[in-house]
């Protein structure tokens, strides 16, 4: 629930820690049975390098590649905007509210920037002293009762809901699907966390280091070019289940292209 002001990135500071891996994943009953995803085109993050090779914060780990569901055909059919949202959000304190949330027949979308979440359970990676902003909750919490694990659990975050925009009424809740792309790389995951109502563009420390973003909390993400996609009334159950978000993920892209 943390969100990168302009004062924070001016003061960031440089952190090297090792990387750790992400999760795994299900389907809901109003999503349809997932097409074949191939086990190895799953691959985390971690997995992208060597075994023993840590990418600090400020080095991302080679991005990994999920499923086969190209970024440029997703982006295709996102081109055109219909806001469903009342108003625009900032991506960051003190910027321009010029960014809407867009409704297709089963997805909403935006595109904006990407700060880094490192809320959640406390890790190597995303605790106190790695990020002045941590907190350890999260909006949702694992089957286990457990806090997400940001820098394991690739995740989004939308913001609480409000008078610009209720995610709720348009089937979008804790363990949602998303598809979310930064050039050309699609990387799914899972509504995990709420952040402030007026702002958007927010993923965990794990999607930010498997699309190749720089995860450092203090001070990294991309200023811009991610697109979030999240497919209405889905659902990974548990929430902590990558594998399953993204076999339900590929489904859902592909129906997405075909449907809408």
């Amino acid at each position: 629930m943390r969100v990168q002001s302009l004062t924070l990135v001016a003061a960031s500071a440089a952190l090297v820690a090792p990387t750790t891996s992400p999760p795994v994943v299900r389907t809901p009953e109003t999503v349809r049975t997932p097409e074949a995803v191939r086990p190895h085109e799953a691959v985390r993050p971690h997995e992208a390098a060597g075994p023993h090779e840590a990418a600090g914060p400020h080095e991302p780990a080679a991005a990994a590649r999920e499923g086969t569901v190209l970024a440029a055909d997703l982006l295709a059919k996102v081109r055109d905007c219909a806001p469903v949202s009342n108003g625009r959000y900032r991506s960051d304190d003190g910027t321009p509210a010029d960014i809407a949330v867009c409704g297709r027949r089963d997805a909403v979308f935006w595109k904006a920037d990407m700060d880094i979440d490192c809320d959640g359970r406390p890790g190597l990676l995303c605790n106190e002293t790695t990020d002045p902003s941590f907190s350890d909750a999260t909006a949702f919490q694992q089957s286990d009762g457990r806090q997400l694990s940001a820098e394991t659990l690739p995740y989004i975050v939308v913001p609480t809901a409000g008078d610009i925009w209720d995610h709720r009424e348009h089937g979008v809740r804790g363990g949602s699907v998303a598809a979310v792309i930064y050039q050309d790389r699609v990387q799914y995951a899972v509504v995990g966390d709420t952040g402030p109502h007026d702002i958007i563009g927010e993923a965990s420390y794990a999607t930010a280091q498997a699309l190749g973003i720089r995860p450092d909390p203090r001070g990294g993400g991309t200023d811009s070019g991610v697109t979030y996609i999240v497919f209405k009334n889905s659902a990974v159950s548990p929430i902590e289940d990558h594998v399953e978000a993204v076999a339900q993920g590929e489904a859902l892209a592909r129906e997405f292209l075909r449907e809408n």
